[in-house]
């Protein structure tokens, strides 16, 4: 789940016989997974909902005092780059509220999917789990956890069609996810249910749709499955230019529209004053706005804020500089926007932590952990440092360097990078052990004489790498190309392995990597998933090789031995002509360990340790509970609560409402034959009026 929590499930899918191994092309939709069915009125929110009840009864006190235009103000954010976080809503001076700051995956259908680093699991219910935790501890912070993206997102292309298009393919929609019934509810919706329950105070819709109806605008997913079935009290927000629509997104249950303008810096937006008309006019009923401005100041309160305690703004997204524009889009009142607050307490112990205790020991043939070996060559560009800095490529997007984090806008700037490379190093010194690194893959002549040398302990970094659809690196557009090692990674393993008995290797990856061609060579004593540990890369990895820290991860995904044993693929290629790429997800409920078709190289679960265990006198006990009934009955009435909804006062208008013979000036309506000015009839004037009364003429011309 991406956190800012999405959710994500990586899944080996399409079981198909292993005699047979074959990769299911997605094709046009089917008939029964082409049409979201509607689902209206937008449910309100239950003030009396459990963990909710303060939350409303505070949130009622504001709302109730709010104007229409201010609660137009909640729903809509300023713009791209309009304030100084990623997305804002406008401010209510009048109450105190200053606005919102909004800050920034996938249920891993697809191993090669660009964001599932971002997620979990690949099992709902482990990710759920997970997911439920992760809520806790955002909001128990003071800060709205945002579970994202609602819905089956999973794969980058063709999310957007602009985005899409900027790639050269010719599509004029997003793609459309197209999920049956029993799919939606076992796999995908699973983990949104956990969330919800956990209390999350958001959620956001994806930018593709999901059975050919938009994310931020399928009633049948946010009314209908979310806010009624899940009972989710929170609000939903767009992501960033997700909005296709105006009313028809407002009575789908969207709730804030990001970041507010319908393309980036138009200035142009589907909600804002359109809302207010809208609202006006009753394209749009009263109470939907009632209850977006109650479920997001609920959300507000809920995570323990008041309008006393929302602190400024003390950082820019759009600069590090510590002055600059207030309003980056318009370049206005310059003034300290970064104040470089430190907020890290022991973030760095934490993390170091948290990536060595998550360390996937996938091999070990007794080559670990390390006791002060006489000699430790490391080997790959995995294990040292970005050229340009270990922030150097914006949103991380490049891929040279040890991997430690995926590329986009889930992903954070480093305080500071600690490689494997200098880590190694220190310990390598503290041991009194001889240390060499080369940090190349393709130096292959001088890495074979480096690790062929006696007493050679050799540690091979490789890595693969994924991210955003709105950057592509190496021709990964988002979306992993294939599931090899980058950078000719699985070559330097197996050179490395033909001259050295005792190769370690190491692995940074955003999932799954195919090992089938080497990780049987018995030189090859020991593999390590390390995933993406963050800013203490290096002391976490040498936590885990010298035995300070037990291996205890284990791998949240199946590794298969070919990408066919995964049976379902990214679609890159647009399927539809020019309208929606079909995406059609008929493995149903069977992905990754559901699906038997391949014997697993290294199965969901898998991990090893340095000590072993033992269980004894397992029993299954079984609880008693009372048969599953039906909710039954009606909710109350949709609530409305205060405002103004005035028309003169809301559009600031005394004439509003009036007709154009009341308010127009007399005679502006006549089409009656008019009278025409004596001045008048030509261009310039009364051509009369051009005459030439006098001339001069001068008798005397001398030449």
């Amino acid at each position: 789940m991406k956190l800012t929590l999405a959710t994500a499930l990586l899944a080996a899918s399409g079981c198909v016989s292993a005699g047979q191994p074959k990769l299911k092309r997605q094709t046009n939709s089917s008939s029964e997974l082409a049409f979201s069915p509607p689902h209206y009125p937008s449910p309100w929110m239950n003030p009396q909902a459990t963990g909710w009840e303060d939350a409303y009864a505070r949130a009622r006190e504001v709302v109730e005092q709010m104007t229409l235009l201010e609660k137009v103000n909640l729903t809509t954010g300023v713009g791209w780059s309009g304030d100084l976080c990623v997305g804002n809503v406008g401010s209510i001076p009048r109450i105190g509220w200053r606005g919102l700051c909004l800050q920034d995956g996938p249920q891993g259908r697809l191993p090669a999917g660009g964001r599932n680093w971002e997620g979990f699991a690949v099992d709902p219910y482990l990710s759920g789990v997970a997911v439920a935790e992760s809520v806790r501890g955002i909001q128990d912070a003071g800060a709205i956890a945002n579970v994202k993206h609602y819905i089956v997102n999973e794969q980058e292309h063709f999310r957007q069609a602009g985005e899409a298009q900027g790639y050269g393919y010719d599509v004029d929609e997003a793609l459309s996810s197209n999920v049956d019934d029993k799919t939606m509810h076992e796999l995908y919706l699973w983990p949104f249910a956990d969330a919800v329950r956990a209390g999350a105070g958001s959620v956001m819709c994806s930018y593709q749709q999901i059975n050919n109806s938009y994310g931020c605008q399928n009633s049948h997913l946010l009314n209908g499955l979310l806010k009624d079935e899940l009972g989710f009290q929170g609000f939903v927000l767009s992501d960033w230019q997700a909005q296709h629509a105006g009313a028809a997104t407002a009575v789908a249950g969207l709730d804030m529209a990001m970041p507010g303008d319908t393309r980036f810096n138009t200035g142009v937006a589907f909600w804002g004053a359109n809302l207010t008309n809208a609202i006006l006019n009753g394209t749009v009923p009263e109470y939907r706005l009632d209850d977006m401005a109650m479920r997001i100041m609920a959300a507000f309160f809920k995570v323990g804020k008041t309008l006393d305690d929302v602190p400024d703004i003390n950082f820019s997204s759009w600069t590090k500089d510590t002055i600059g524009p207030l309003h980056w889009a318009a370049q206005d009142n310059v003034q300290v926007i970064n104040q470089h607050v430190d907020v890290r307490q022991d973030h760095g112990a934490l993390i170091r932590t948290i990536a060595a205790r998550g360390t996937v020991l996938l091999k070990n043939e007794g080559s670990l952990p390390l006791n002060k070996p006489k000699f430790v060559a490391v080997i790959g560009e995995d294990a040292g440092p970005r050229p340009v800095g270990p922030n150097g490529c914006p949103d991380h997007g490049c891929n040279n360097g040890t991997l430690a984090a995926g590329w986009g806008s889930g992903t954070a700037s480093f305080p500071y990078l600690i490689t494997p490379d200098s880590a190694l190093q220190f310990q390598a010194v503290s041991d009194g052990s001889r240390y060499e690194s080369i940090l190349s893959n393709w130096d292959y002549e001088r890495t074979e004489a480096l690790v062929s040398q006696a007493d050679a302990t050799a540690l091979v970094f490789v890595n693969a790498n994924s991210g955003e659809g709105y950057i592509s690196v190496d021709g990964n557009e988002g979306d992993r190309k294939n599931l090899t090692l980058w950078n000719g990674g699985d070559e330097l393993i197996q050179r490395v392995a033909a001259a050295n008995n005792n190769t370690i290797v190491i692995i940074h990856s955003v999932g799954p990597v195919l090992v089938t061609d080497w990780y049987e060579n018995p030189n090859i004593t020991a593999i390590i998933w390390a995933g993406l540990p963050g800013q203490e890369s290096g002391n976490s990895i040498a936590d885990i090789l010298y035995g300070r820290v037990n291996p205890g991860g284990k791998t949240p995904f199946t590794w298969g031995p070919t990408v066919e044993s995964y049976g379902v693929d990214v679609l890159r290629e647009p399927n539809n002509g020019n309208g929606a790429p079909q995406s059609d997800f008929d493995e149903g409920v069977f992905i990754d360990y559901r699906c038997s078709s391949h014997a697993p190289i290294f199965e969901f679960g898998y991990g090893l340790s340095y000590t072993t265990f033992e269980f004894s006198n397992l029993q299954i006990e079984r609880h008693d509970v009372h048969d599953y009934v039906p909710t039954t009955g009606q909710t109350s009435p949709a609530p409305r609560f205060g405002a103004n909804y005035n028309p003169k006062e809301a559009l600031a208008d005394p004439k509003y409402g009036q007709t154009a013979e009341e308010f127009l000036p007399e005679g502006a309506l006549d089409a009656s034959p008019q009278p025409r000015l004596p001045a008048s009839g030509g261009p310039g004037g009364n051509p009369m009026l051009w005459d030439v009364i006098h001339g001069h003429r001068d008798r005397d011309q001398h030449g």
